[in-house]
């Protein structure tokens, strides 16, 4: 039972920090990730702003999905992923002003994020709530990610700093490109290009293993069907000289029967 529920739950983080990652594979949430990517602190603060809801509103919707009519589930849901945005809203106001005013409207647009409505519809809907929260965390995962990634090469190349402290010391000029809406879409195509490549390798090598196998399973039946055919012609062979050996044997009797008679 504990071996299932880990290897379920390992299987579920590996799909939402690379299998399925929300940006790199699934090409969900793009708005966000172009716009908060600028630093690797609003990255990290927009990532763990949708880790949080992600996980929470998959709770509640699993909890609630025998309850939800079908006819309306989509309006329930974006309802319940407001609830939960709102709440990460106050508490982020309350607690972390910086990370708030830096993200300013995109917290509250969390509520239309494709990633959370997907994962609602695709998985907290149809599953338990155990297995709903580790599938909300684990995309939430992949989602700050790709974020974090995107941002530091965003942060370290257009801003030549990281979290805000200056790592250029005056060896280069950051190049102000990479930190305006036309570099985040750079930085991200790149990313994704990068992130399929290294996908694709293995695919194509199990391909070519595949290849490989149905070729000599098909030389095997080829090999064992002319064998079958060398069996047959042999059998063959064998029957027709052994009639050939009984037909002599009763003329030659006869032979000898015409000769005695004589």
């Amino acid at each position: 039972m504990k071996q299932g529920f880990f290897k379920r739950t390992g299987r579920q983080l590996a799909d939402g920090l690379w299998y399925q990652n929300p940006n790199l594979v699934l090409l969900l949430g793009m708005c966000p990730t172009l716009a908060t990517t600028t630093s690797v602190m609003n990255a990290l603060g927009m990532g763990a702003s949708v880790t949080i809801v992600l996980t929470f509103s998959n709770l509640l919707i699993s909890l609630l999905r025998k309850f939800i009519p079908k006819q309306i589930r989509i309006a329930s849901f974006i309802v319940i992923i407001a609830g939960v945005v709102s709440a990460v809203d106050l508490l982020l106001q309350a607690y972390l002003p910086p990370i708030s005013e830096s993200l300013g409207i995109f917290i509250p647009l969390i509520v239309v994020n494709c990633v959370i409505l997907a994962r609602a519809e695709a998985f907290a809907s149809k599953n338990p709530p155990v297995a709903s929260m580790v599938d909300g965390f684990a995309m939430g995962l992949g989602f700050t990610a790709s974020l974090t990634v995107v941002s530091v090469i965003r942060e370290v190349i257009g801003a030549g700093s990281i979290f805000g402290v200056d790592i250029s010391f005056g060896v280069y000029k950051p190049l102000l490109l990479i930190v305006m809406p036309v570099g985040g879409f750079l930085t991200l195509g790149c990313v994704i290009a990068l992130m399929q490549h290294i996908m694709s390798r293995p695919k194509k090598s199990h391909h070519r293993a595949a290849d490989m196998e149905a070729a000599l399973a098909d030389y095997r039946e080829e090999a064992s069907a002319e064998l079958e055919g060398a069996d047959g012609k042999v059998r063959l062979g064998n029957e027709s000289e052994h009639a050939a050996s009984n037909n002599v044997e009763p003329e030659t009797q006869t032979a000898g029967k015409e000769e005695a008679n004589i």
